[in-house]
C-alpha cells in the first residue's frame, strides 16, 4: 500500500445531498463511534464498547468438530475427488474461518451472479451483505462427467489428502470472459490472478456447502500468525479494545505507513475511544511474482515492532489468508468486508488500493481515488467507519515521513514502491527516517538472496 493513504468516515444515519458532503463534512454517530464536534456546545457522546457484529449476525465456522473429524475423513474417502490448486486451498481456508461470512461454501450460481453484477448478496431476511469477489471452484469436462449425479464430493490437496467435503453440490457454466471483465473492468492479457487461476481453468463451476475436516495449516513457520476472525475477536476482547482499525498491506512497512497508523489511533483517542487497537493485517495468499514474499514481509513487520515504530501493546499482527486479485475498487470492498468479520469497525484505505499498473499499457489500471470513493458508497459496508487523511511523504526539512504540506511542496519527496525496491536491490540506504533500520536490513537481505540464488527460487526465512 502506498504511503499516500487516506481514510474517510461514512454517514448513513445522516441524509446527505451530495457524495462530497458524505466524504468530507459529516461524521457517523453509532453505538461504535463518537461524533466529531459539529456543535461546540454539545457534550461529547459517550463511546460504547463492544466489537462490531459479523455480516449476517453470526460468524461462520465450517471446520468440523474435533470429535467428528475421523468420521468425516472416512466419509470423504468414499466420495469422488476434486484436487485443489494452491489458490483453491487458500479459498477453502478463507471460507472455513468465516472471513466471507455468511457464505458457507463455494458459491452456487445465484451467489456468483449477485457477486458479479451487484457486488453484494441478499440474504433470506432481505438484508444485504457486501460480496465483491466470486469465491468459486472450477472443474473441467472430465471432472464434471465423473461426478455427475453426485450430491457430495471430496476436495483433496496436492498430496491427495482429504481437505473438505462439498455437500449439496450445484454445477453451472463458468463464463470466464464475463467473470474477468466484471471483476477487473478489462480482459487485457497479463492480469496476474486471472492468468494464474481463471484463463486456464475448467469451463464449469461447482458450488456447495463446505465441511472442512481440520483447520488449514501451511507448516511454513507462519501458522502462529494466521489468526481466524474468532481468534482475532477474542484477542481484541482480551485487550479491552473499544475500537479496532485495520490496515492491510502487501508490502514492507515504512514510516509513512506507521505515521498513518499512529495518527489514526491518536484521532480515535481524541474522538473518545479509550483503547483503539490496530490490526496490522498483511495479505498472505497468492501475490504476483514481483511482490516481496510473505515470510520476508512478516520478518520485516516484526522488526518494525521491535524497533518501536509501532507499539506492540496496541498492535495485533496477523496474516489475512486471502489470495490477491489486484482488482482495485472491486477488490477493496472484499478486503474491507472481511475485516468487519474479524471485528474491525475502522478501515484504512490507501491511494489506489488493490490496484496495479495496466498489464499492457503504461498507465495505472484504476483511478487512484476510486477505491476510497467506492468504499464510501458500497452496499453492505455502511457500518464501516473511515476518516479523512492527508497525503504522507518524506519531509526533507525534518528528515522523516510527514503529512504533505502543499504550502511548501519543495520540501517533500515521494518515494514510490518501485524506488524503494531499487534502493534495496542496489544496497543503497533510503533517506534517514524513511524506514526503521532493522526493517530496511530485512529488505536488503531479501534482495541479496534473490540475486544470489541462481535457481530463481527465493529462500523463505522464518520470522523469529
Amino acid at each position: 500500500m502506498a504511503a499516500m493513504s487516506s481514510q474517510f468516515l461514512k454517514t448513513p444515519s445522516i441524509k446527505l445531498k451530495t457524495h462530497h458532503e458524505r466524504l468530507i463534512n459529516f461524521p457517523k454517530i453509532t453505538p461504535h463511534s463518537i461524533s466529531l464536534k459539529q456543535n461546540p456546545t454539545r457534550k461529547p457522546i459517550r463511546v460504547s464498547c463492544g466489537l462490531i457484529e459479523p455480516d449476517g449476525g453470526k460468524l461462520v465456522n465450517l471446520v468440523v468438530d474435533e470429535s467428528k473429524r475421523e468420521l468425516k475423513r472416512n466419509e470423504a474417502m468414499g466420495l469422488a475427488q476434486i484436487k485443489l490448486s494452491r489458490i483453491d486451498l487458500e479459498w477453502v481456508h478463507v471460507l472455513s474461518e468465516g472471513w466471507a461470512s455468511p457464505i458457507t461454501g463455494f458459491m452456487r450460481e445465484s451467489e456468483f451472479l449477485q457477486t458479479l453484477h451487484f457486488n453484494s448478496i441478499r440474504l433470506p431476511n432481505g438484508s444485504v451483505v457486501n460480496m465483491s469477489l466470486p469465491i468459486v471452484l472450477d472443474i473441467d469436462d472430465v471432472q464434471k462427467n465423473r461426478i455427475d449425479g453426485s450430491t457430495a464430493v471430496t476436495l483433496v490437496d496436492s498430496f491427495d489428502n482429504p481437505v473438505a467435503i462439498l455437500n449439496n453440490i450445484e454445477i453451472y457454466k463458468h463464463n470466464k470472459e464475463e467473470r474477468i471483465a466484471r471483476t477487473w473492468g478489462t480482459t487485457a492479457p497479463g492480469l496476474p490472478y486471472a492468468e494464474e487461476a481463471i484463463t486456464g481453468a475448467g469451463d464449469w463451476l461447482i458450488g456447495g456447502d463446505l465441511e472442512v475436516i481440520q483447520p488449514i495449516k501451511y507448516h511454513d513457520g507462519l501458522d502462529r500468525y494466521r489468526l481466524s476472525p474468532s481468534e482475532l475477536r477474542a484477542e481484541f476482547e482480551k485487550r479491552n479494545a473499544d475500537a479496532v482499525f485495520a490496515f492491510q498491506l502487501r508490502n514492507p512497512v515504512h514510516n509513512g505507513h506507521a505515521l498513518l497508523m499512529t495518527d489514526t489511533r491518536r484521532r480515535l483517542l481524541e474522538m473518545g475511544y479509550k483503547n483503539p487497537v490496530l490490526l496490522l493485517h498483511p495479505l498472505g495468499g497468492f501475490t504476483k511474482a514481483d511482490d516481496v514474499p510473505l515470510s520476508w514481509r512478516m520478518k520485516q513487520h516484526q522488526k518494525v515492532l521491535e524497533d518501536g515504530v509501532l507499539d506492540p501493546e496496541n498492535t495485533v499482527v496477523s496474516i489475512f489468508p486471502s489470495p490477491m486479485h489486484y482488482a482495485g475498487p472491486t477488490e477493496v470492498q472484499w478486503h474491507a468486508k472481511a475485516r468487519i468479520n474479524a471485528g474491525a469497525n475502522f478501515y484504512i484505505v490507501g491511494r489506489d488500493p488493490a490496484g496495479m499498473g495496466h498489464p499492457v499499457e503504461k498507465r495505472d489500471l484504476y483511478d487512484a481515488d476510486h477505491g476510497k470513493k467506492v468504499l464510501s458508497m458500497a452496499p453492505g459496508l455502511e457500518r464501516l467507519n473511515i476518516l479523512p487523511f492527508k497525503v504522507a511523504a518524506y519531509d526533507k526539512t525534518q528528515q522523516k515521513m510527514e503529512f504533505f504540506d502543499p504550502s511548501r511542496p519543495q520540501d517533500f519527496v515521494f518515494i514510490s514502491g518501485t524506488k524503494m525496491r531499487t534502493l534495496a536491490k542496489n544496497k543503497e540506504n533510503p533517506p534517514d527516517g524513511f524506514m526503521c533500520p532493522g526493517g530496511w536490513e530485512v529488505l536488503v537481505e531479501y534482495y541479496e538472496s534473490l540475486a544470489a540464488n541462481d535457481s530463481g527460487r527465493v529462500p523463505e526465512p522464518i520470522p523469529a
